[in-house]
């Protein structure tokens, strides 16, 4: 039977993002080619409910414009089902805000990182992960696309930090081998982050070349290949 991917999304873009580049879910559903039947969209913030973890193949939580440390009801709601999920050996993945409140329901520590914001194309290193089947043979050293204030301080007991970056230690967490995070967007385009860094204000956007990344995209890929029960031939790489 079908079951397709669950997309978790808390908050909106800022309008003039919105207007040219969607909402968050909308990147991984054109990042991963999604039809209509593969992917549900949950907005918790929204008063959603999540469905069970059971009906669904695999969960991504997306990036956001909120902060994890500020309170909000939907956070709390949502980060409670991710224990839930997590201990089902439910797969995750979650993305830059997603990556914060995966790490925070999970019994990490997330707040502003120390070292400041990180925002445009920035050198990733991986650590020892050449056993790591979301990992295996991606290159040492890869470039992905960064906007976040917020960071991991410390990790849940029993995850792994698997990358790390010049500004940030935990850029990839596994908390198990069905659940990870990415401090990083893999579903960012070129396009997508011009738009974030216009409208932050910041002008600098590459620290290492202006150039769309190839590596984050193939393990987004690859965690939906994986996990997802309704491949999509365009994830095989």
């Amino acid at each position: 039977m079908h079951r397709p991917l669950l997309l978790i999304q808390i908050g909106e873009p800022p309008e003039a993002v919105q207007e040219t580049q969607g909402q968050q879910s909308d990147w991984f559903v054109r990042a991963l080619s999604l039809k209509k039947d593969d992917v549900i969209i949950v907005r918790p913030d929204l008063g959603e409910v999540l469905p069970d973890a059971n009906i669904v193949s695999a969960t991504i939580v997306t990036g956001s414009w909120r902060m994890v440390t500020e309170p909000d009801i939907s956070v709390e709601y949502t980060a409670k089902w991710l224990r839930k999920a997590h201990q089902q050996n439910h797969p995750l993945l979650g993305v830059c805000y997603g990556h914060h409140l995966l790490s925070y329901a999970l019994g990490g520590k997330v707040g502003y990182n120390p070292a400041g914001t990180e925002q445009g194309l920035h050198l990733l290193k991986l650590i020892s992960v050449t056993d790591d089947i979301l990992l295996k043979d991606i290159p040492v050293h890869f470039s992905a696309w960064l906007s976040h204030q917020q960071t991991v301080l410390s990790l849940p007991d029993g995850a792994k930090a698997l990358a790390f970056s010049a500004m940030d230690k935990c850029q990839v967490i596994r908390y198990s081998f069905t659940s990870y995070s990415l401090q990083f967007h893999p579903e960012f385009t070129w396009d997508i982050m011009t738009e974030c860094i216009i409208n932050s204000g910041n002008i600098p956007l590459a620290e290492d070349g202006m150039f769309q990344p190839v590596w984050p995209m193939v393990i987004l890929k690859r965690f939906y290949f994986l996990y997802c029960s309704s491949i999509n031939s365009s994830c095989i790489h």
